[in-house]
């Protein structure tokens, strides 16, 4: 029996938003109705609270026993297992399509739903890597962990109004991941908003950091790639999704460093 989204338990949402953006076997203890899995974006910000706290405390504890450097690779390392590189693989992908598709936008789904990785992706991800560990390296370890903590629920938040702001460029069957999200609703959407601006918000207090700064300057960066993604393709994919989602979240860490 076909069980449908509203039927569903708020629960099983969170959990199919665990089982979906991380690798933890949350599976083995719970498998939610598959409905559930087109709400997963709607809880998007609190699984980064999970690979968020995860790669903070990695870099923060590790760096009382190792050299910074290795700490701060190490919290990287943490969380590629721990999301399986999903955004990476988004991010490999959108460079690669909207770097070797021109604009068609027959090519760019189709270069973007190709396993091989190209030129873009590879140099796009040594980039990305590298600037990451730079950003975070020029930090103190407890402002970086800080940062990481409030920077990944957050930049989920702001990649998730693209769901809002244009359609799937896709339909179901073309989709790797056999899902297309629903909608966002305004109480979902306020559900975000309290996942990706609370711990945000704690930040800015404590640290005393720029707002205007850091909770802007990331949102234009996702309004400038949403430029980008509806004129070359008119809708988002997952990969979109994303590489909109980690490009973000560099961005806070390098508005970090400015200050």
């Amino acid at each position: 029996m076909q069980i449908n989204i509203d039927q569903t338990h708020w629960y099983d949402r969170i959990w199919a938003a665990l089982i979906f953006f991380t690798r933890l076997p949350f599976w083995r203890l719970h498998q939610p109705p598959k409905a559930c899995y087109a709400t997963v974006v709607e809880h998007w910000p609190l699984t980064g609270w999970l690979t968020g706290g995860t790669m903070a405390a990695t870099l923060y504890f590790g760096s009382w026993y190792l050299p910074y450097s290795i700490a701060v690779l190490l919290a990287i390392v943490v969380r590629l297992l721990l999301t399986g590189a999903l955004h990476e693989d988004g991010l490999a992908d959108f460079l690669d399509g909207f770097g070797g598709g021109g604009s068609n936008r027959e090519r760019i789904l189709a270069i973007m739903k190709d396993s091989h990785i190209g030129t873009y992706g590879v140099i796009g991800l040594i980039c990305y890597e590298l600037l990451l560990f730079a950003a975070l390296f020029a930090m103190p370890p407890a402002l970086a962990a800080l940062t990481i903590l409030v920077a990944d629920p957050y930049a989920k938040m702001v990649t998730s109004q693209l769901i809002i702001m244009m359609p799937y460029a896709r339909n179901i069957e073309e989709s790797k991941a056999r899902t297309v999200y629903r909608k966002i609703s305004v109480k979902a959407g306020i559900g975000l908003a309290i996942q990706g601006l609370l711990p945000m918000a704690a930040y800015i207090w404590y640290t005393g950091m720029r707002w205007d700064l850091i909770i802007f300057l990331p949102a234009l960066v996702m309004y400038f790639l949403y430029l980008l993604i509806w004129r070359k393709i008119h809708g988002y994919t997952g990969d979109c999704c994303g590489a909109v989602c980690l490009l973000v979240e560099l961005s806070v860490y390098l508005v970090v460093c400015t200050q």
